[in-house]
């Protein structure tokens, strides 16, 4: 065995690392099922307190975190017939006709144990192939890198956007910010309007917290204020394990979510809702029984529970080899690295294997961790939901302020969180996509990073993007997405007017 994937193994398998990871799936469970709180905004409250830990502990319970949010969007989804996550919106359409027959453990049964073995299978992608693509990428030269981060936003903005106009314009916006403080070439001041705070740019995590965090505890609480807050649950819940019966019905929706929920993740952009829902509908027309879909079906839940937790698996393949993230959380697990000063891609597997591996281990024991705390605990998890936002929302907000302020120990940064969260408001607004703001804020310095080596060594000729074959491929296909969300939008809008 490579003594590196040895070394990852135990470091992922420490007490501390194990505590880490059970403890964030315990949290990604509770936050993933309260309706109006996403993962990545619970990830992002978590995250300052992380500073202080070590790199592996660190990760361990941020995967642990998104692993058992993934998943705690189905309690909502069965019980309330309020998806708690995007992904679960699929779950609930079999899930919650099962929860009002008075089958609510047997639907939360098959959609913890679908999603653990979406996760399983994911992990298996993930063991597998990101070794390989690093090799691959390691060839890769500063030209290559930079189109492919571009192609990177360039997907991203297509998929995440309705309108690809808002989302390019929100990617244009994350790159302007990028540009605030020092040029990391040559040293001078950038947009810094004589503000001495702004010297060493914008953190990424007060834009984040800003960006996600202030206009959801908006718009939460302005929905508390109008009796949205509370809602009835079933509050008995009988046997969650799957009997044989059932194990059987799940063998061929969990084999269809699981495929493709791990090569869908592994697409930058598409994400947990579209792989449940083409895993969903793909499940109903192989059915014998395609009418029993939407009534409450074992089939209907497996299928979109194991695609959205496989897809997991599949967005961290793309973050790890290629520093590309697969969706909002992956974007901001590669901010969480950078803290650590680790640089997720190619060179992550040949500088740092060990750790790379540890990541990997990390995400199986999170899958592990997520089974057994959410078949021993589901009874006290669901009396969560009855959780008034009137409570709850302060305290994140409170929290807010404080990883903000902590970062740099500078008021300033609760300030820029502010600004962020008002920016974010406007775009919410405006029905413009944060996604792509957020990736650029990531990524952008790689990518002008990139973008001055090449012209540098090439003294100015921007041929050399064009004249290399990988950095070609990577531009026509970022003009490939860009035409075809064009046209994916035309056809959109058709639709909705054949349709009355």
């Amino acid at each position: 065995m490579n003594p590196e994937i040895l070394e990852g193994f135990l470091q992922a398998s420490l007490p501390m690392s194990m505590i880490a990871t059970a403890t964030g799936s315990l949290l990604g469970l509770v936050v993933g099922m309260i309706p109006g709180m996403t993962i990545s905004t619970g990830i992002i409250i978590v995250l300052p307190a992380t500073f202080v830990l070590d790199p592996v502990i660190s990760i361990s319970l941020l995967l642990g975190l998104y692993v058992g949010g993934m998943m705690g969007g189905s309690f909502a989804a069965v019980l309330l017939n309020i998806p708690g996550t995007p992904s679960a919106s699929a779950t609930a359409m079999d899930g919650y006709p099962m929860s009002v027959r008075g089958e609510a453990g047997r639907a939360l049964g098959t959609a913890i144990v679908a999603s653990f073995i979406g996760g399983l299978f994911s992990f298996c992608c993930l063991y597998f192939i990101a070794p390989l693509l690093a090799e691959i990428a390691l060839q890769f030269r500063a030209p290559d890198l930079f189109s492919l981060l571009f192609f990177g936003l360039t997907i991203i903005c297509s998929f995440a956007a309705k309108s690809l106009v808002k989302g390019l314009l929100s990617a244009v916006i994350g790159l302007m910010l990028v540009t605030i403080g020092q040029d990391p070439v040559m040293g001078t001041a950038r947009f810094t309007f004589g503000e001495v705070n702004l010297m060493a740019g914008v953190h990424f995590l007060t834009a984040m917290i800003g960006l996600f965090a202030v206009p959801q505890l908006v718009e939460n609480l302005a929905g508390s204020q109008k009796g949205q807050s509370h809602t009835r649950t079933q509050s008995r819940i009988a046997s969650v394990l799957p009997d044989l019966k059932q194990l059987l019905r799940m063998i061929k929706p969990v084999s269809i979510g699981s495929i493709t929920g791990s090569f869908l993740g592994i697409l930058p952009g598409v994400g947990g809702p579209i792989a449940a829902f083409i895993s969903y509908d793909y499940t109903k027309k192989l059915s014998r029984n395609p009418q029993d879909f939407g009534k409450g079906c074992v089939e209907g839940i497996a299928a979109p529970e194991s695609a959205n937790n496989a897809v997991t698996g599949g967005a961290l393949i793309p973050m790890m080899t290629l520093g590309i993230p697969g969706d909002p959380v992956t974007a901001i697990l590669i901010g969480a690295l950078m803290i650590h000063g680790l640089s997720p891609g190619p060179l992550l597997f040949m500088e740092r294997g060990d750790f790379a591996y540890s990541v990997i281990f990390a995400f199986f024991w999170a899958n592990i961790f997520n089974l057994i705390i959410a078949l021993s605990a589901v009874r006290l998890l669901v009396k969560l939901l009855s959780t008034p936002k009137a409570l709850l929302m302060p305290t994140i907000a409170i929290l807010c302020v404080v990883g903000s302020y902590s970062l740099r120990n500078n008021f300033f940064d609760v300030y820029v969180m502010f600004f962020f969260g008002l920016l974010g408001l406007a775009m919410r607004w405006l029905n413009m996509p944060v996604v792509p703001l957020l990736l650029a804020l990531v990524l952008g310095g790689q990518l002008e990073e990139h973008l001055r080596v090449a012209l540098t060594g090439s003294r100015g000729d921007v041929s050399i993007f064009f004249t290399s074959p990988v950095s070609l491929l990577f531009l026509i296909l970022s003009v490939v997405s860009i035409f075809w969300s064009f046209y994916a939008a035309r056809l959109g809008k058709k639709s909705q007017q054949i349709t009355p």
